[in-house]
């Protein structure tokens, strides 16, 4: 530190506090920072994010914390290094060196979009997939807790408006060859290829998946691709990029095969995480944004560790 700096004021260290109180956390929020990842092709990738950066205060005798330590701390690790599980039990280790005095946890959580290229389902096409994702790593007591969050959309096709939906082609169908007791197959085929045959249609909807998975303090890397394929794969009907008509005809083809309510998609979701043995815990939420009426259909589940996401208590 230079002999200017010690010059320079510093109520935060000297000034003691108008009410005495230990503080859960302080710190700064919304750090703008870029992220560096190593792509499924092994190249660095870089994406914008937000970064909240923490400690609590357990001195009730100290007014504040050095702020501008954790922004350092963050802004010289992400700059310079692909972000992996231990440089972020490095960095917490950071926050904790700079308030040896003051604090005995640290927290950091970064914000970004995950870009991934996706093919289509037929046509040789295919385009960028965007997915929201949280990190969020806390040190305490010599424990290293690190969770990884993010949200797939996919497509819901109501089971129950699906059968209404035969029910009511079948009486058109009774109706419409009422008076023929025999009928031609390629008769029937024009029949359900034409408007009139297929005069209603279950409601479908773009859906929700949002999971949140604590990995084992060992892992060695950071499965995004991994997670973001399990989900898609347990939901089977995940929103498309590049779409021609063969597409769309794949498309619907994979809702007629994959009716769900809320509680299957959950449950299509726990039974896939529960098979993936980097996760010590879960929390996972389906929610479909219902075209029928205007409130949404939610089902959430966990792994109900103990003393972890408590049965899904959070909704």
């Amino acid at each position: 530190m230079s002999n200017s700096a010690r010059s320079l004021p510093d109520v935060a260290y000297v000034a003691q506090p108008g009410l005495s109180g230990r503080l859960d956390w302080v710190g700064m929020d919304d750090i703008q920072a870029p992220v560096m990842l190593v792509g499924e092709d092994d190249q660095p990738m870089r994406f914008p994010a937000r970064v909240g950066a923490f400690v609590d205060l357990a001195r009730p005798d100290q007014r504040g914390i050095h702020m501008s330590r954790l922004y350092l701390h963050v802004d010289q690790a992400l700059s310079t290094q692909a972000v992996k599980p231990a440089l972020l039990r490095t960095l917490l280790d950071g926050f904790l060196a700079s308030h040896r005095d003051l604090s005995s946890r640290a927290l950091l959580r970064i914000r970004f979009d995950y870009l991934v290229r996706r093919r289509a389902l037929v046509s040789d096409n295919a385009g960028w997939k965007s997915y929201p994702v949280v990190l969020t790593a806390k040190l305490e007591g010599g424990r290293f807790d690190l969770e990884l969050g993010l949200e797939v959309l996919y497509s819901s096709t109501c089971p129950a408006s699906a059968a209404l939906a035969r029910q009511l082609i079948q009486q058109r169908f009774r109706a419409d060859f009422s008076t023929q007791d025999l009928l031609a197959r390629e008769q029937v085929a024009e029949w359900l290829g034409s408007e009139q045959g297929i005069c209603a249609t279950p409601h479908s909807q773009r859906s929700s998946a949002e999971v949140k998975v604590r990995l084992r303090e060992d892992v060695e890397s950071l499965p995004f691709v991994d997670l973001i394929d399990c989900i898609e794969s347990a939901l089977q009907t995940p929103v498309q990029t590049a779409v021609k008509r063969e597409d769309e005809q794949a498309f619907a083809g994979l809702n007629g095969g994959n009716l769900m309510f809320c509680e299957d998609a959950a449950r299509r979701m726990q039974s896939a995480l529960d098979r993936d043995a980097r996760i010590t815990d879960f929390w996972l939420r389906a929610s479909h944004f219902e075209s029928l009426h205007p409130h949404n259909a939610v089902a959430v589940a966990s792994k109900g560790v103990p003393g972890g996401y408590l049965g899904g208590s959070t909704v």
